[in-house]
């Protein structure tokens, strides 16, 4: 289904933050906005709105349906084609109190508009051909970008790079299909000499491109949903001094006494650039109460979750080797940093270098399986330092090179890439076995539908409520 536009409500919402602030804006879209701002806008000029000059700002007064004053505003008029939305808009500027702003919106409903749904104006942008779906998606992607990193990825959406690349694999698969069907009317030996061979051969970069796209997803998904580190550990390790630290101020309750944290504390945290949920969890124990046992079922999903644990122990306990033995078998996640806290309490100097070789002893008749203890003092600070580039250099690792932008961001993208790679595959197999022309051709077919709804080129009304439901109110 290919999108057109329609005739809509005109519809209407406030497309600031809520607060106050000195400027709010409400957006009218729709074939009813100039009737309806007609009823309470009145311009300070002596010709008003009329003729409704496209793009010039006009100062007046907004009145109720009573005939009194709200507030004096400015507005703007964007002719049908030529506005976000592709229908006719008209945007009002006024003071960013949050009752003016709720009282010039009332009216607007009250005067015939319908308030607008999240992602609705969005929604109508894609409608009206203003920009395809991944530009669309990445309108959301720009509004929730909290780091310098996630903001690039979803500029380069919106610019449409990334649609260029998926419509460039889409233009090659169309070219492998154009060579086979016109290859229909050809004895089949000359089909297998002349073309089959460089057509498997094409098709072979085709899905190279695909399998490339798609190992980026992993690295797209933190980028847009934030990388997620759990801290955990046994009771009274230091996880809640730890997560204090690397959030900078004193956001979790630290004590001696075993067993505080009962439930998970999250904050987010921009770490070398990428935005870092951080969780501190509650200590993992056999023992403890109804409550304790309750919230380390909670720390089990977490640690199942994350993106890299911190796990932490006491190295001022003599058995810290014991521990780690029996702990780290049972941890869901392979992407570990293991971190020895409380060096300030240790009668001589220690570094990684001397764990290092501890672990190494003790794998002799322990099952041990890190290669290096990371040694802390939450109290001094010492080697705090040290812990953030090694967690920088960890999260490196699941990161692409970003200097293009063309990073998958999206769960439905990656399925549908994924679907798309499975016909493709076939349709390789079917080169090679030399089967009938038009059977390949209709595989090819089905890959180019999976492509085509990643941009929008194929969608229904259920994919698109989906996707802009997840849009803030006003965009």
């Amino acid at each position: 289904m290919v999108p057109t536009q329609s005739k809509q409500d005109t519809i209407a919402a406030i497309i600031t933050p809520p607060g106050e602030g000195g400027i709010a804006a409400i957006r009218l879209a729709g074939p009813d906005c100039k009737k309806i701002i007609k009823r309470h806008f009145k311009s300070h000029t002596e010709k008003g709105l009329r003729p409704f000059k496209p793009f010039m700002l006009q100062l007046g007064h907004f009145f109720n349906k009573s005939g009194e004053l709200v507030d004096e505003v400015m507005t703007v008029y964007m002719p049908q084609g030529r506005s976000y939305t592709g229908e006719e808009q008209i945007e009002i500027f006024c003071h960013g109190g949050r009752l003016v702003v709720r009282q010039i919106l009332d009216e607007l409903l009250t005067s015939g508009a319908r308030s607008a749904e999240p992602g609705e104006f969005t929604k109508l942008a894609f409608l009206a051909g203003k920009m395809d779906l991944t530009q669309a998606e990445a309108v959301a992607g720009i509004i929730s970008a909290n780091t310098d990193v996630s903001h690039k990825v979803a500029s380069e959406h919106l610019t449409g790079a990334y649609s260029e690349l998926i419509l460039s694999i889409r233009s090659e698969v169309i070219t492998i299909i154009a060579e086979i069907e016109a290859s229909i009317d050809f004895p089949e030996e000359e089909i297998e000499t002349a073309i089959f061979s460089r057509l498997t051969s094409s098709l072979g970069d085709v899905i190279k491109s695909i399998e490339s796209l798609l190992k980026t997803y992993n690295s797209g998904r933190i980028i847009k949903e934030g990388y997620k580190i759990a801290i955990a550990g046994r009771p009274n390790a230091g996880k809640s001094s730890l997560f204090n630290l690397l959030l900078k101020q004193q956001r979790a309750l630290v004590t001696p006494t075993a067993g505080t944290t009962r439930d998970f504390l999250s904050e987010w945290v921009d770490i070398g650039g990428v935005a870092v949920n951080i969780i501190d969890t509650a200590g993992l124990r056999q023992k403890g109460t109804k409550i304790e046992k309750a919230s380390q079922e909670k720390t089990n999903k977490i640690l199942k979750e994350a993106d890299l644990i911190l796990w932490m122990f006491d190295l001022s306990n003599k058995r810290w080797l014991n521990h780690l033995s029996s702990d780290l078998i049972l941890l869901p996640n392979s992407n570990l940093l293991v971190v020895g806290n409380k060096i300030d309490l240790l009668t001589r100097p220690i570094n990684s270098q001397f764990l290092k070789d501890q672990i190494t002893a003790a794998k002799k008749s322990q099952p041990i399986a890190i290669k290096q203890v990371t040694p802390v003092s939450c109290k001094t600070k010492e080697g705090l330092s040290n812990l953030k580039k090694t967690i920088i250099s960890e999260m490196k690792l699941r990161f692409p090179d970003l200097t293009s932008g063309l990073v998958v961001t999206s769960a439905r993208h990656q399925q549908k890439l994924k679907a798309s790679l499975k016909h493709l595959k076939t349709a390789k197999k079917q080169l090679s076995s030399s089967e009938s022309p038009e059977l390949i051709a209709f595989t090819l077919n089905q890959a180019i539908n999976e492509i085509d709804e990643i941009t929008g080129k194929i969608y229904n009304e259920d994919i698109l409520d989906k996707i802009f439901s997840t849009f803030c109110l006003g965009k």
